[in-house]
């Protein structure tokens, strides 16, 4: 498990669907990603609880290849109660899981733990 803070500027994304999100610095998304990088699931997702005021939700952070930082996006019920508009500063709390992750690839087995590079490769 690993646990990083930071403040940072809340933004809408002007589409259609006019998302909020917040971006990670970009020295912590390196980091993050150096460390948890073979954790990410399709469009480098990442499973992370947040926490910004009295608001914790489980949630997920994405990797933004233009802006080489993750993206949180923070849902409406979590603005609405902690009064978040765009051009906010926020201070965001994440917790990232050491999960450990089990796939098959034909007959092998490969367990690998997500907090290292460690993988164990059976037979089944």
């Amino acid at each position: 498990m690993s646990q990083h803070s930071f403040k940072v500027k809340v933004w809408k994304y002007k589409g259609k669907a006019g998302w909020y999100f917040a971006t990670l610095p970009k020295t912590l998304s390196k980091k993050i990603r150096s460390s948890h990088g073979s954790s990410e699931e399709g469009w480098g997702r990442l499973k992370t609880t947040a926490t910004i005021g009295t608001s914790n939700w489980k949630t997920a952070i994405w990797y933004d290849t233009k802006s080489q930082a993750y993206l949180l996006p923070i849902k409406a019920t979590i603005r609405k109660k902690e009064k978040i508009e765009e051009g906010h500063t926020v201070k965001v709390d994440l917790t990232l899981e050491a999960a450990h992750t089990t796939r098959h690839l034909g007959n092998w087995l490969v367990n690998q733990s997500r907090s290292s590079s460690t993988r164990r490769i059976s037979k089944t």
